[in-house]
């Protein structure tokens, strides 16, 4: 078990705390993140960190205690997406590096701001979604470095849903601004094609918005009524630096389909992705050839057998310790943040945009899943 830990504390505890919380602290058969430290739990609802706190046996306290606690070097920022940047300029103020829930900002003109502030006072950022490592996303990477695929060719990416006033306590976000399939879901998809494919060099896109108000038929406010102010059906394509065109659909007006969410096609093979909202799931490869059949591909690579949510707050705290880089970094969500305005300017203007964040694949991770350390 290693003895390296770093103090953690949480600004904002509603419903994706708990999935970093139980990550972190080996709740269910997971192992947890010992070099993760956590000295406290913050939100604006005082009620809210407070019942949290004694769902996981923590100390709830006040933002301003947080950020003046000088045994907290980290702060993991769960915040609704249009205070991220806000919320995350605080935390860098008072000299504490910033892990921020996706996206990393609203626009990219937040996002820089955010970088440049930290990079300005040397602190670093961090940025959910870490689910490109999971097992079986390292393994689909494994398989792309191989070079079994050939050159890549293409790709598809879906995301179609009806949206999530069915099933969310308190949907009315997601259809705000700062919200919609691009900002909400999008950072998953994209993320986890960067890890496969390399940095996104141009876009184009088109985008509808049909419904300018929605019900809420999940509880407890059911019945009342959404103003819609962002795009909720989107599609495009992204042409990457390496020369690969992927075709992406995100939405929250599809009643079903029956689309994988991720395939890349080479001259030689074809993958399948799994979820890229999750860790795990099955990775097929099927070679060229007609008598040729999908074949699983076994995942070996740790981090696939659970919702590890935290992980990249974890390889970023031992980044931190040892003085090496994280892997869910700042310049991978603002070059994905970047993307993600893209769609929105491609389709009002009709025209294809430039990509010019420039961004590296992060480091493979490959490590030993019994002791909680990462490579």
């Amino acid at each position: 078990m290693t003895t390296k830990r770093l103090g953690v504390g949480f600004i904002g505890t509603g419903n994706i705390s708990s999935a970093y919380l139980r990550a972190i602290t080996g709740h269910d058969t997971m192992a947890g993140f010992p070099m993760l430290d956590i000295k406290g739990l913050a939100d604006m609802r005082p009620e809210a960190s407070e019942a949290r706190a004694a769902e996981f046996g923590l100390k709830s306290m006040s933002i301003d205690a947080m950020l003046a606690d000088p045994e907290i070097a980290l702060i993991v920022n769960l915040t609704i997406p249009r205070a991220h940047v806000e919320v995350g300029l605080k935390c860098l103020a008072a000299g504490k590096h910033v892990y921020s829930e996706k996206p990393l900002g609203i626009n990219y003109a937040e996002g820089r701001k955010l970088l440049d502030a930290a990079n300005k006072a040397g602190l670093r950022i961090g940025s959910a979604p870490d689910t490109f490592l999971g097992g079986a996303h390292q393994q689909a990477r494994a398989v792309v470095d191989s070079g079994a695929l050939g050159q890549i060719v293409g790709g598809t990416a879906f995301f179609q849903c009806p949206g999530h006033e069915s099933w969310h306590p308190d949907p009315a976000f997601y259809y705000d601004i700062g919200g919609g399939p691009v900002l909400d879901m999008g950072p998953y998809y994209i993320t986890d094609l960067v890890n496969l494919l390399g940095p996104v060099a141009r876009i184009s896109a088109m985008a509808s918005r049909l419904r300018l108000e929605r019900p809420i038929t999940s509880e407890p406010k059911q019945g009342q009524i959404m103003p819609v102010k962002v795009d909720t059906h989107v599609t495009g394509a992204l042409g990457f630096a390496n020369g690969a065109i992927v075709q992406v659909g995100l939405s929250f007006d599809v009643a079903a389909h029956k689309h994988v969410p991720l395939e890349l096609y080479g001259t030689d093979a074809s993958l399948i992705v799994p979820d890229p909202n999750f860790f795990g799931g099955d990775v097929e490869l099927r070679k060229r050839g007609r008598d040729e059949t999908w074949a699983n591909v076994p995942v070996t690579q740790p981090y696939a057998d659970g919702n590890y949510r935290s992980l990249g707050v974890a390889d970023m705290a031992l980044g931190i310790l040892d003085n090496r880089p994280h892997r869910a970094n700042g310049d991978l969500a603002l070059h994905v943040l970047e993307v993600m305005e893209a769609f929105e300017i491609a389709s009002r203007e009709g025209r294809t945009i430039d990509i010019k964040t420039p961004v590296e694949r992060p480091a493979p991770l490959a490590t030993s899943l019994s002791n909680g350390a990462l490579g």
